[in-house]
C-alpha cells in the first residue's frame, strides 16, 4: 500500500487510543430535562461520530421514540434519571448495528429487573454498566492487533495488479476483510438475541408492540 494508506492506518490506530466511554461517575446524580440530556451526550460522545462538527448523538425525537418503543422507561415529570442516561448510552452503541426489535429484546429484561433495583439492595443498572465497560481497555487492545493483522493481509493482496491500481485494490480488500468480520459478528449477535427472545417468549415476558425498524 502507498504511504497515504499507511498514514490512514496510523490515524486509525491513534483513534483507538482516544476511544473512551462515559464513566458512570461522570453522569450527573440529579435528574435532567431533555435539553440537558442531549447536551451532555453530545459533549461526551461527539468525538465518536464520523463528523463531530455536525453529527448529533441523540435528538429529542430519537429519545421520544425510544420511550414509545419500550427501549426506555418514560421520564418522571419530564426528567431523566442517571439510569435513563445509562440506558441511552447502551442504545447509542446498539442502534447502528441492531434493529429496534433486537434492542427491545436486550433491554426489556434489563429495565424490568434492574431499573431502580438499587433501591431494593440487589444488582442495579449502574453496576451492570460498570461491569460491561470495565473490559473496554482490554478489548480495544485486542481490536488494534486484529485491525493491524487485517491490514497486513490486505497489503499482500493484488501483487500482480499494475502499480497504478494496487493502492485502490488493497484499500478495497482492507474494507472487504473488515466488513466480513463485522458481518459475521452481527450474525453471531443476532443468533444470541434470538435465543434470548425464545426464552422470553417461553416465559411470556416479551416486549409489547415490537417494531422492526432501525433506530
Amino acid at each position: 500500500m502507498t504511504l497515504d494508506t499507511k498514514d490512514l492506518l496510523n490515524s486509525i490506530m491513534a483513534s483507538f487510543d482516544r476511544i473512551g466511554y462515559i464513566r458512570s461517575e461522570d453522569i450527573p446524580g440529579i435528574d435532567l430535562y431533555m435539553d440537558q440530556v442531549t447536551t451532555f451526550m453530545d459533549k461526551k460522545l461527539k468525538n465518536t461520530t464520523r463528523d463531530p462538527e455536525h453529527d448529533k448523538i441523540l435528538t429529542k425525537t430519537m429519545i421520544n421514540n425510544y420511550a414509545k418503543n419500550d427501549l426506555l422507561p418514560p421520564p418522571v415529570k419530564k426528567k431523566y434519571s442517571k439510569e435513563h442516561m445509562l440506558l441511552l448510552i447502551f442504545i447509542y452503541y446498539y442502534k447502528n448495528i441492531l434493529s429496534i426489535t433486537d434492542i427491545q429484546t436486550l433491554l426489556h429484561p434489563i429495565t424490568q429487573q434492574y431499573f431502580g433495583a438499587g433501591k431494593k439492595g440487589g444488582p442495579d443498572l449502574e453496576g451492570i454498566y460498570n461491569e460491561v465497560f470495565s473490559l473496554q481497555e482490554e478489548q480495544v487492545e485486542h481490536l488494534k492487533k486484529d485491525v493491524y493483522r487485517t491490514y497486513q493481509n490486505a497489503e499482500k493482496s493484488f501483487s500482480d495488479a499494475p502499480n497504478g491500481q494496487q493502492d485502490f485494490l488493497r484499500k478495497f480488500a482492507f474494507i472487504c476483510y473488515l466488513s466480513f468480520d463485522v458481518y459475521v459478528k452481527k450474525l453471531l449477535i443476532e443468533k444470541v438475541i434470538d435465543s434470548i427472545r425464545e426464552e422470553q417468549d417461553e416465559k411470556g415476558g416479551k416486549p409489547k408492540d415490537r417494531k422492526k425498524d432501525n433506530g
